[in-house]
């Protein structure tokens, strides 16, 4: 008798036997384990979970739909997640709750090391979804999750909507975060989405891709009207792909709470972060407060737009420990050059240091407003706020409105960019506008129109 007729049988014999012994979670391992198609009705109420549960080989064209249905891990829980949804085809999966128990699961891990798939590094997760073409997602509410609520490696048409994610990430020896807390693409992943998606107090990162140089590069993934709340490290990270659309998220204090920031691994808790190479991409119409990092980075970042976004911190310095300059350029990846880059209609209302580090050549810097400025009031006020980085080789570094450079991780040639119409305001930025490292020459750039104008930071 194969696995499919062994199971079949033991589900006859639970509901012709009720009094058996077979367990609720047990009856689910089996229903999952022995359909492949049509719709499977999760039970009313909390289940606990004590391994992974996984669905039948070949699964397709399968709809598995929650009735305020609760999967929740025991106490003894071993697995890669509560779910693994794994080599399957056409799979919707909607109303329904994930509690990974992480208080009483939950121990240090530290960060995978580079270059390996976080499927494989990371155990206790919610929802790990490997190798599946074609995945709905809707309305889940994934909490307490010890490391990832959703990971999707290897795969394609994978969409999450109206769903809820919170209270979830480990941290390391050092009591850091360790990136675990959201939902992550890796290894390839293509034709993604999420949207209006909610993240509550997540440890590491929110809402990413992977950046792993061995794996393919992600591929044609809409993050959008998503919302965030307290996030330890980056809201959004887009990292190693093409053609991704980042558009109308929000947030709230990112970088919070402060002792959980990664510092000793420079996890600096950037808005809408990039990592390793992604071009042909576009970050709009996003709008974060309360930033202790970075607004933008953009490293790896070349030949897309950044378009009306805005940042805006309501306080002083102090408030922001890990605080920089808010858009910042850099070419990390050796494949990559900070070039053909449209910064353009964004809005900055309160920066640690300066409101844009410019590198590289053929970018465009048009109608931005960078406002707030210098919170630091660096060089003057050298301390409690930091104003000690490349102080003589780059003096200008830290106190420039827009600062062009020609050295991010490696040498760029930082010329023939246009900086038009853009408003600039803040700490002795009347004098302070603009500030070009050695080696850079204002010539070789147009910088024509902008505006600049002293403005009293925030106390």
């Amino acid at each position: 008798m194969d696995q499919g007729a062994i199971a079949g049988f033991a589900l006859l014999l639970s509901t012709l036997l009720p009094g058996c012994g077979i367990s609720a979670e047990a009856r689910l391992r089996q229903k999952l384990a022995s359909q492949t198609t049509g719709i499977i009705r999760l039970p009313h109420g909390e289940l606990e979970i004590s391994s992974e549960l996984t669905l039948a080989p070949g699964a397709h064209d399968l709809e598995i739909v929650g009735n305020e249905t609760r999967l929740k891990a025991a106490d003894n829980f071993k697995g890669r997640a509560i779910l693994v949804l794994e080599n399957a085809q056409r799979i919707h999966l909607h109303y329904l709750e994930i509690d990974g128990n992480r208080q009483k699961l939950g121990k240090p891990l530290e960060m995978a090391p580079p270059e390996n798939a976080f499927r494989v590094w990371y155990p206790d997760n919610g929802l790990l979804v490997n190798n599946v073409a074609g995945l709905q997602i809707e309305r889940l509410h994934l909490t307490n999750v010890v490391n990832f609520p959703i990971l999707v490696s290897q795969s394609s048409g994978v969409r999450v909507w109206g769903s809820t994610v919170e209270d979830s990430g480990s941290k390391n020896a050092r009591g850091r975060n360790n990136l675990s807390g959201g939902i992550l693409f890796e290894e390839g992943c293509s034709h993604f989405e999420v949207t209006e998606t909610t993240f509550r107090r997540i440890l590491g990162n929110a809402l990413w891709t992977h950046s792993n140089f061995r794996a393919p590069r992600q591929q044609d993934g809409v993050f959008t009207l998503n919302k965030f709340d307290t996030i330890g490290r980056d809201a959004i990270q887009i990292g190693h792909a093409t053609r991704v659309r980042v558009d109308g998220n929000t947030g709230v204090n990112i970088g919070y709470p402060v002792d959980i920031i990664d510092v000793e691994n420079l996890g600096t808790p950037v808005a809408i972060d990039t990592a390793g190479n992604v071009d042909n991409s576009t970050y709009a119409r996003n709008a974060f407060k309360e930033i202790n990092g970075q607004c933008i980075d953009l490293d790896g970042f070349h030949d897309g737009f950044v378009e009306e976004n805005v940042c805006t911190n309501n306080k002083g310095a102090i408030a922001y420990p890990y605080g920089g300059t808010a858009i910042v350029m850099n070419n990390t990846h050796p494949d990559t050059h900070s070039t053909n880059i449209e910064i353009r209609g964004n809005v900055v209302e309160g920066s640690k240091f300066g409101g844009l580090f410019l590198m590289g050549s053929r970018n465009r810097i048009l109608d931005n407003v960078f406002l707030g400025l210098n919170l630091a009031r660096c060089p003057e006020r050298a301390s409690p706020s930091g104003c000690v980085y490349k102080t003589e080789e780059e003096p200008e570094l830290l106190t420039s409105g827009i600062y062009l450079s020609p050295l991010g991780s490696r040498l760029e040639e930082t010329a023939g960019n246009i900086v038009r119409g853009n408003r600039i305001a803040g700490y002795k930025m009347k004098t302070r506008c603009f500030g070009f490292a050695p080696g850079v020459s204002r010539a070789a750039n147009t910088i024509e129109g902008n505006t600049c104008a002293d403005e009293p930071p925030a106390q």
